[in-house]
């Protein structure tokens, strides 16, 4: 425990900027079969279970309508659990003309192999997710757009305070 502290000290202080550091809805615990949106409703029954605890920064709002979504590492969080993490890193996702970010965070320093296990994740689900738009006649192609700096993609979203609540997403589930 101690030389992972140590590290993560290390990999923070030699950093020319510090990591986001956010606040983190709980909406789908690791292990869950149930894909649900921020207002409740299920999006889709998963054949595999989620590998990672999947919520949302209320504080933003993403590229489609929707509060920032994030990716949080470690063990399972109960649905509502709200933590304070850092921001590693931020994958893209593209799906039916739109663009939107995932935040991946997490309470200790991620791993190369994180990252790549991670991006092997959403590469399947933006596969899964174009198959399953096909199935309800909706158009657009699904893509995982990649890694990404965490900082940009909350600069690219909006902050709460500029729109209010946020509304249904922009894209219907």
């Amino acid at each position: 425990m101690r030389a992972r502290l140590l590290c993560m000290v290390a990999i923070q202080g030699s950093s020319k900027q510090p990591l986001p550091r956010v606040e983190v809805v709980i909406e789908i615990p690791r292990g869950s079969f149930l894909k649900r949106g921020s207002f409740g409703h299920i999006d889709f029954v998963s054949p595999i279970p989620c590998p990672y605890n999947y919520g949302s920064i209320h504080e933003y709002i993403g590229g489609e309508g929707d509060y920032l979504d994030a990716v949080v590492l470690g063990p399972r969080l109960a649905a509502g659990a709200r933590v304070q993490v850092n921001a590693y890193g931020a994958v893209g996702l593209s799906e039916r003309y739109m663009s939107d970010d995932k935040l991946i965070c997490s309470v200790v320093p991620i791993t190369d192999s994180d990252r790549r296990n991670i991006l092997l994740f959403f590469k399947l689900y933006a596969a899964c997710k174009g198959f399953l738009n096909v199935l309800r006649g909706q158009k657009g192609r699904s893509s995982c757009d990649g890694w990404g700096d965490a900082a940009a993609a909350i600069a690219r979203a909006v902050p709460v305070s500029d729109t209010g609540a946020p509304q249904k997403p922009k894209i219907g589930f």
